[in-house]
């Protein structure tokens, strides 16, 4: 076994993952999983630059994991960031700020590389041999992969949950041309996404990360968020438009009160459940089977 730690650094939160893997299986093993919400993308898609005070959150989030990371004695690090990073001016301020607190440099990857390990993550712990459309929706980006046991093809597009609250949204609960104006981008992107990835022509649909799991776990009706609950639970078409629905015609104030959206979450979930909703649609996908484990997941086992 070796004892990896891999950190995800996106637009909207900043995740930790230290596992143990099994050189020859790739089985992981778990040892801490965790979440901070960080905004570092806050206000990048507009003045193009890393807010001084997004960044300060992100280090702050980083000295924690650094910490973690040295109590149980991982032996290997890889930090991956995305969205956000890549976009920015100032992108060597967030480098060099992780380069001393961490001891590591993050790789601002691309996209695709970013899809990658999305798809390796997700699809590790499902069995059979279905082709699967695999769907992050991240803060800054989206990506879409598709593959049996390996990657056929795959793009990012720049419709995150993040990104387009910031682009189109002025009102709570925001106002029908927002709305309009949201889902016009997304299937913009949707049209982008095609030219490259066969959406439509996959068996399942696997939905990662946080505003997929946050829908899934208001259709369940979950008291509290329960991470074992949600991981692989299947959420059909009709409960993604009924949550959409809910969440459109939401105050701040009643998102706020529905136990499993985190308190970070609050002002973008309903464009990443919009996001979300216009794929289904898109890909005429029945249910959106809801994976746990995603791009974090891919990253730790690439460093075994």
């Amino acid at each position: 076994m070796t004892r990896v730690a891999g950190i995800d650094c996106g637009t909207n939160s900043i995740r930790l993952l230290v596992a143990d893997v099994h050189p020859e299986t790739g089985e992981l093993i778990e040892l801490d999983r965790r979440m901070t919400i960080v905004r570092l993308g806050q206000g990048v898609d507009k003045t193009g630059r890393l807010a001084p005070e997004a960044l300060e959150r992100t280090f702050a989030a980083c000295r924690e994991y650094a910490a973690v990371i040295k109590d149980l004695g991982a032996e290997r690090l890889r930090f991956v960031a995305t969205s956000a990073s890549r976009d920015a001016e100032n992108r060597q301020d967030f480098v060099d700020g992780v380069v001393e607190i961490l001891g590591v440099e993050p790789e601002v990857i691309t996209g695709d590389q970013e899809a990658e390990f999305s798809f390796t993550g997700a699809t590790g712990s499902l069995h059979g041999d279905e082709r699967r459309l695999v769907l992050d929706i991240g803060g800054g980006s989206t990506e879409f992969v598709v593959g049996n046991r390996h990657v056929e093809a795959a793009r990012s597009v720049d419709i995150g949950c993040v990104r387009l609250t910031e682009r189109h949204v002025r009102h709570d609960p925001p106002t029908a041309e927002e709305v309009a104006a949201i889902r016009a981008d997304v299937r913009t992107a949707l049209d982008l996404a095609a030219e490259t990835v066969p959406i439509d022509t996959a068996d399942t649909l696997v939905g990662l990360a946080g505003s997929v799991t946050t829908v899934a776990a208001i259709a369940l009706g979950l008291p509290e968020y329960d991470s074992e609950k949600v991981h692989h639970s299947r959420i059909t078409a009709a409960q993604v438009a009924e949550v959409t629905d809910r969440l459109l015609a939401s105050t701040h104030d009643e998102r706020a009160a529905i136990p499993v959206i985190h308190p970070g979450r609050i002002d973008v979930i309903i464009a990443g459940a919009l996001v979300l909703r216009e794929i289904v649609e898109r890909v005429g996908a029945s249910e959106v089977v809801v994976s746990e484990h995603d791009i974090l997941d891919g990253i730790a086992l690439s460093v075994a």
